[in-house]
């Protein structure tokens, strides 16, 4: 019982020590908004055209602007630009 105890006062000590920065690092909801209306854009762009419409799959390219804002909410840094980037690649590479 002693070492379960132990334990958990451990976890206890190290959780907020881990989770702060995390939720320190969270995405700005206006930048989020903006991050989100872009996804949109380009994912109606992507269906407007029958080369990039049939490749399209999973959350990248959901029609939903809450999907992307919330998604956005909790990325890590760097993730909301990786998936943009990832988007564009998409949409240069079918519009051939």
């Amino acid at each position: 019982m002693l070492k379960i105890l132990r334990r958990a006062s451990i976890i206890a000590a190290i959780a907020p020590a881990v989770l702060i920065p995390l939720a320190a690092q969270a995405a700005d909801p206006e930048f989020c908004r903006g991050y989100a209306q872009a996804a949109i854009n380009q994912v109606r762009g992507a269906l407007n055209n029958p080369n990039c419409a049939r490749g399209l799959q999973g959350a990248r390219w959901s029609a939903d602007f809450k999907v992307h804002f919330d998604w956005c909410l909790t990325a890590a840094p760097g993730a909301a630009e990786t998936e943009r980037i990832a988007r564009t690649e998409y949409l240069r590479g079918c519009r051939g």
